[in-house]
């Protein structure tokens, strides 16, 4: 139980990096620096001013937003069309720069956001409360994604830029603002997600690339620029942490999750719950 509740987290990170691929076909490797910039986010606004953690998300979401639209202006515009390569490189070095930043600034020191909220006990045993609120915010943050997607007429231009970017232009679709909106909203799921780990878990400048690299376990299992089938990824994800820890020290849990990210990625190259598009 406990998995599912820490894999809806999971999810929401990689519905981040997926959204971004399902519009533009970019592999986005800030995904791991804007993790860290919402977990970052939370600490300086609960240690800074002493607002309540879970107030600073809206906060975050925007923020977020604001940059994912600055960093896609910077690194991604200019490469649209470009070999994938490019693309990877000027998001890797933007990572780079990020993560040197911040480690200039905070060193590689562990740090805690202090949150008490009473957990929930059944039988023998007792779900953290933190864990609890992360997951029901996550299912409400993609609660809100599929209304904006399936029920606004901007979310039917980003469908529509997804699905075929030229007919989309030919209708009069603003393409380039598209992927701009989308790349934002893509940063801003990845740092509300760092801002829900940083309540459950310690964390340091370089968490990012820790689950970067478990946001790309659950894209595959969901199914490349597949939101819904990233969400359902994840809680599968955590499913798999929460049963090995039964089993083998934590240290193996990563080992476990790449060998099942290679395995998906020969029998399931679309991705175990790949759902149809439209």
């Amino acid at each position: 139980m406990d998995g599912v509740l820490i894999g809806s987290v999971y999810g929401l990170a990689a519905m981040g990096l997926t959204l971004i691929w399902g519009v533009m076909n970019v592999v986005n490797l800030t995904h791991g620096a804007a993790i860290v910039a919402g977990m970052f986010a939370l600490y300086l606004l609960t240690s800074g001013i002493d607002m309540p953690p879970y107030a600073a998300l809206p906060l975050i979401l925007v923020g977020g937003f604001l940059i994912g639209v600055a960093l896609y202006w910077i690194a991604v515009h200019r490469m649209i069309g470009r070999p994938p390569l490019m693309i990877l490189l000027s998001t890797f070095s933007v990572n780079l720069v990020v993560i040197g930043l911040g480690t200039a600034v905070w060193g590689t020191g562990l740090f805690n956001v202090a949150v008490a909220l009473p957990g929930v006990t059944w039988r023998r045993y007792t779900f953290s409360g933190t864990h609890i609120l992360a997951a029901v915010l996550t299912a409400i943050i993609a609660g809100s994604l599929y209304l904006f997607l399936y029920h606004t007429r901007l979310g039917k231009a980003v469908r529509a830029v997804a699905n075929n970017r030229e007919a989309a232009e030919l209708v009069g679709i603003p393409t380039t603002r598209v992927l701009s909106l989308s790349f934002g909203l893509g940063v801003a799921l990845a740092g509300a997600a760092g801002m829900l780990i940083a309540t459950m878990f310690p964390f340091t400048v370089l968490s990012g690339d820790a689950y970067q690299l478990k946001s790309f376990v659950v894209t595959a299992l969901g199914g490349l620029g597949n939101p819904a089938g990233a969400l359902v990824g994840g809680v599968a994800l955590g499913l798999v942490e929460g049963f090995a820890a039964q089993f083998m020290p934590v240290s193996w849990t990563l080992v476990i999750e790449f060998v099942l990210f290679v395995v998906v990625l020969i029998i399931f190259p679309r991705g175990v719950f790949a759902f149809k598009r439209s």
